[in-house]
């Protein structure tokens, strides 16, 4: 059995950080990036899906910003990505099968490990926790080697929490090589 360092159960509702005020919710942050098809589409309808599942709110949205791929598969095309906050009462594991149901209603195929993809959501951060396990590291371990990554978490600690906004333009602009 593989073994799950964190600092209560992974499997237990309602766990790391609660938001003030909002009985047992935990803060979430979220990667989501695409680099297949319409990728700001394709981050919108992730993002509307999310919006739309029972036990996530969406409370800010980073930025999107485009960036070159990283990883040994470097002849793909360029990443749209940001960074996702969510307040949620789902388990860490909860949270990564909605990520993955999402990701599989809107055509990911997994071919290849960090090939192109049409849409990719990670679990970045659940509130203080940290879990070792085959299904789930958090923190990401990717975070440090990823810069957008890194700014956007800067960028939505210093945000004031407001509703999620989506719209054809992005939900808060993008930012990179170009403007899309």
């Amino acid at each position: 059995m593989a073994e799950v360092t964190t600092t209560q159960n992974p499997l237990a509702p309602r766990r790391g950080k609660r938001v003030k005020g909002e009985g047992g919710r935990v803060v979430a942050t979220i990667g989501v990036g695409s680099n297949v098809g319409d990728r700001k589409l394709n981050i919108l309808r992730a993002l509307n899906m999310l919006t739309l599942t029972r036990g996530i709110h969406v409370s800010n949205v980073s930025t999107l910003v485009e960036t070159k791929a990283l990883g040994p598969i470097r002849d793909q095309p360029d990443f749209l990505n940001g960074v996702v906050k969510v307040e949620t009462v789902l388990s860490p594991f909860e949270l990564l099968d909605q990520l993955l149901f999402i990701e599989a209603r809107l055509g990911r195929v997994r071919h290849q490990r960090l090939g192109p993809r049409i849409i990719d959501l990670d679990i970045l951060l659940y509130g203080d926790e940290t879990i070792d396990h085959p299904r789930l590291k958090i923190p990401h371990p990717e975070i440090l080697h990823r810069p957008f990554v890194q700014a956007a978490l800067v960028e939505l600690q210093q945000q004031t929490p407001s509703p999620c906004t989506l719209s054809p333009k992005g939900a808060r602009g993008i930012k990179g090589d170009k403007r899309l």
